[in-house]
Order: C-alpha cells, then sequence, then structure tokens
C-alpha cells in the first residue's frame, strides 16, 4: 500500500521560512520522481520542485528558482522542500506526487500515480 503523507504546512510572515516533509512508504524512491505541487483557490495545480535522486536531477519552476530547496533522504524515504524568503504568492495547498521514471521539466499533476493529501501554506 503507497502512502505519501506531507507535514510542516502552516502560517508564517512575509519574509520567513517552512520546510515541508513528504514520507514515503511502499514505493523504493530510486525509481521514482518526487514533485512538490501547489494549489492556490481557484487556480490549477502548479509544480514548484521536482527530484529524481538516482541521477541527482532537480527542477524548479520559475516562480520558486532561488528560494525552494528539494532534497531526498532515502534512509527515511522521505523529500523535503525547505521554502525560504517566502511570499503572500506561496500561498497554497502543497501536494507531494510521484510516478515511476524520470522527471522532466514541465510534468503534469495528471501523470502522477502517487499524490499526497497535502499540507496548508498560509503567508502574510
Amino acid at each position: 500500500h503507497v502512502q505519501l503523507v506531507e507535514s510542516g504546512g502552516g502560517s508564517v510572515q512575509a519574509g520567513g521560512s517552512l520546510r515541508l516533509s513528504c514520507e514515503v512508504s511502499g514505493l523504493a524512491l530510486n525509481n521514482y520522481c518526487v514533485s512538490w505541487f501547489r494549489q492556490a483557490p481557484g487556480k490549477e495545480h502548479e509544480g514548484v520542485a521536482r527530484i529524481f535522486d538516482f541521477t541527482g536531477v532537480k527542477y524548479y519552476s520559475d516562480s520558486v528558482q532561488g528560494r525552494f530547496t528539494i532534497s531526498q533522504d532515502n534512509a527515511k524515504n522521505t523529500v523535503y522542500l525547505q521554502m525560504d524568503s517566502l511570499d503572500t504568492r506561496d500561498t497554497a495547498i502543497y501536494y507531494c506526487a510521484a510516478r515511476a521514471g524520470i522527471c522532466i521539466r514541465d510534468d503534469h499533476w495528471s501523470r502522477m500515480k502517487y499524490k499526497g493529501q497535502g499540507t496548508q501554506v498560509t503567508v502574510s
């Protein structure tokens, strides 16, 4: 049984930081591309970062490049999203998701096979 469980969301002032965690069970992460998506009210899911740890490839959206960092701890089967210099535009529900194979830069939410329930991030 595959599960992706996000944690670490919350409320923060603009300029602050949060670290999200995505604990994965039931998958061998070295064979999967793991992505962080976010969805703001009234908007579609936006891919913000993804990682294929086997090759070390990481992608970031232009909106978070230089502020967010994705990483993976294989011993804990957990993927992290460190978010710095947060802005009100970063307010959204953040989801982690996974699909088999290498990452591509502009992957879409609909292509993800496994998805978490999300964690709310509010920046004021």
